[in-house]
């Protein structure tokens, strides 16, 4: 990575693969082919997006091709899922009246050193530390590169 690391949330890359959401899956493929070399995400993500993509997606993915589409996120880089984050998402969860697994997300982007999480999970502008919410489907999230 040659710029500040963000980290991408598990909706993002799941657009990618929605038909039924073809101005999200523009964006969604705009967004991480501008943004590739910052990109990062945690197993967390990856086990999410296969969920996701073969089971509730309207026309989900074979299995194969969600294999396929895994192996190329796997190519990114992937911070690891640690006891520690894991506690400090139940302590976040608590005190900030967010999901677990929202407050997963944020604690794994901070490992990270991330300066940016795109998500539609949370509220946009919204800053934890270092780590600003970005939607990427709002208008005018973005810069285009």
């Amino acid at each position: 990575m040659t710029a500040e690391p963000w980290f991408v949330d598990t909706n993002v890359f799941v657009y990618l693969f929605d038909d039924d959401s073809p101005d999200k899956q523009v964006r969604a493929r705009q967004v991480i082919a501008d943004h590739r070399e910052n990109i990062v995400l945690s197993p967390q993500v990856l086990g999410e997006f296969y969920v996701t993509v073969t089971r509730k997606l309207r026309k989900p993915l074979t299995a194969e091709q969600a294999r396929e589409a895994l192996d190329d996120l796997c190519a990114l880089p992937i911070r690891p899922l640690r006891a520690e984050l894991v506690q400090s998402a139940v302590g976040r969860s608590a005190s900030s009246q967010l999901s677990y697994w929202d407050a997963l997300i944020i604690e794994s982007a901070l490992d990270a050193g991330a300066t940016v999480l795109l998500t539609e999970d949370l509220q946009h502008g919204q800053a934890f530390a270092q780590l600003r919410v970005v939607n990427p489907f709002a208008d005018d999230a973005l810069p285009k590169r």
